[in-house]
């Protein structure tokens, strides 16, 4: 007998060629119903529909049609246990050796946040799991595809008869994440339709694809991600295949250069030009300014030895000059919200250059959560993005900071909650000319902020994550020609580090706030 494949996907990408492909090349015979099996019927593709196969109408207006034993049976059957082979025999069932289903589209439907609760209800499959969940475990006999983006490999490996068990074993496992991810996001929307305050969140997402490895070459690792939100929103235009490296840089770069708006639409647009450039997931150069490849310059001046091979975030379309300024040195990856004709010819030229567009709608699709793992479990917090307000700050000293290092205080803030704790920045004119990161004490971070300025700290400002538990940071400022710090007070030695700042002629604002970044 024909080997048998049984279709039934709401994402019918891909289904048409894939169908033509099992009958004609591979001598498959098909199962199908419902809209799948109209979609093959109207393009002349021979198909059995699972009503006439099991004998049982679809009822309950489809809610009905593939929960049948000829169904299951077929699916489940060991194929060498004589005893499931008599059973097939006395109920003339067929074994189904391919299973294709994917699951109504549940997720997408609830992401309208106006989607009424019965058609969210109506979206919740329950066929499709339950055949996708029984191919998976019978994966020895049967293939189990849930995604269109398995059918390439899967008819190549049966073109060569090399669906080997790895292979099954694969399709198998992604099975299970794909039913898994489904009852997580119905889970997860249940329960905030049933609970009064908001439920802890568990966004429930993907694998969008498995990476050549994670931060280092020994190290396996898979990009889970939702097709429509954050970073599984972009589009790559060009360049290598991203890397875990890559995505952690991106989002650190994204993150900061969000400080500034982002796009000229979504819930929070940019209202000046801003481009950032990350290494190691720290920002090492930031700038804002008028001129959109002025603004680059700048962030690029910020730290240039620093930016060789960084990632860059820009908040706004990318245009000729710009692009020209991003040739000037050897980039990993840049993002903006859209990239002109012009740049995209300029940029070609660095044909490894990966390059992202990241729509604004898609940043604010995304969950206002941040996830981290640690051994066996997860840390679920609030991301560290709302809008700074400044009308709670308190000057703290005899001198106040002139117009412009009011405006560089503003800025350094801004960026130094995006920079790993201890964090330290120097800031001048709207531009980063120093940071220091991640070291154990702060005047640690602060001499390499420092040293990194070089003169350019003359004149400059300071912005520090956490309190000064000690006058030693201020000191240091003070011989580096620094005019204004920010900080976020709160320390029982506060009024050390005031009195230092006016001996100095410093003037010094506390937040109220601080922006630990671990």
């Amino acid at each position: 007998m024909a080997p048998t494949a049984l279709l039934s996907v709401s994402n019918k990408n891909g289904l048409v060629p894939l169908a033509k492909a099992l009958i004609t090349a591979h001598g498959f015979q098909l199962l199908s119903s419902g809209g799948t099996a109209k979609l093959l019927e109207q393009e002349g593709i021979e198909v059995t529909r699972v009503a006439d196969y099991t004998g049982s109408p679809e009822i309950l207006e489809g809610r009905v049609k593939t929960l049948h034993p000829r169904i299951h049976g077929g699916i489940l059957a060991k194929r060498n246990n004589p005893s499931h082979k008599s059973d097939l025999e006395k109920n003339k069932i067929y074994e189904i050796d391919l299973v294709v289903v994917n699951l109504y589209p549940f997720k997408e439907t609830v992401e309208d946040p106006n989607v009424k609760f019965e058609t969210a209800i109506e979206q919740i499959d329950i066929g499709g799991p339950a055949m996708v969940r029984a191919a998976a475990k019978n994966h020895s006999h049967v293939v189990v595809l849930t995604r269109p983006d398995q059918y390439q490999l899967f008819l190549q490996s049966l073109e060569v008869n090399q669906v080997t068990p790895e292979l099954r074993k694969q399709f198998a496992l992604e099975a299970f994440q794909h039913t898994a991810s489904y009852d997580i996001a119905i889970s997860n929307w249940m329960d905030k339709q049933s609970s009064a305050k908001e439920s802890p969140w568990l966004q429930a997402i993907n694998i969008k694809q498995q990476l050549r490895y994670g931060e280092n070459p020994h190290q396996s690792a898979c990009w889970y991600s939702s097709s429509t939100q954050g970073w599984g929103g972009a589009k790559q235009l060009q360049g290598k295949e991203l890397s875990t490296n890559n995505l952690l840089d991106l989002e650190a770069a994204l993150s900061t250069v969000r400080e500034f708006g982002f796009g000229s639409s979504g819930k929070n647009p940019a209202k000046q030009n801003a481009a950032v450039v990350v290494k190691h997931t720290n920002p090492c150069g930031v700038a804002t300014n008028d001129s959109k490849s002025i603004a680059m310059t700048r962030a690029l001046d910020g730290d240039r030895t620093s930016a060789f091979g960084g990632i860059v975030a820009m908040n706004f379309d990318v245009d000729a000059p710009t692009a020209n300024e991003l040739t000037s040195l050897f980039l990993e990856c840049v993002v903006a919200p859209d990239f002109n004709k012009e740049a995209l010819e300029i940029l070609s030229k660095k044909k490894n250059l990966r390059l992202l567009q990241l729509s604004p709608s898609a940043i604010d699709k995304a969950e206002r959560n941040n996830i981290r793992s640690i051994l066996g479990g997860l840390l679920i917090q609030e991301q560290d993005d709302e809008i700074i307000d400044s009308t709670h700050w308190e000057l703290k000293t005899k001198r106040s900071p002139t117009s412009q290092e009011a405006l560089d205080l503003s800025f350094a803030w801004k960026v130094v909650r995006h920079v790993r704790s201890n964090a330290i920045v120097i800031a001048s004119n709207n531009q980063t000319i120093g940071i220091g990161a991640g070291q154990m004490n702060r005047v640690g971070s602060a001499e390499i902020a420092l040293q990194s300025a070089g003169e350019k700290s003359n004149g400059g400002v300071l912005a520090s994550d956490g309190f000064f538990p000690f006058d030693d940071t201020v000191k240091l400022a003070g011989k580096h020609g620094i005019k204004a710090i920010i900080q976020p007070g709160g320390s029982i030695r506060d009024q050390s580090s005031i009195e230092a700042c006016d001996e100095l002629g410093i003037s010094m604002v506390f937040t109220g706030k601080r922006h630990f970044l671990h």
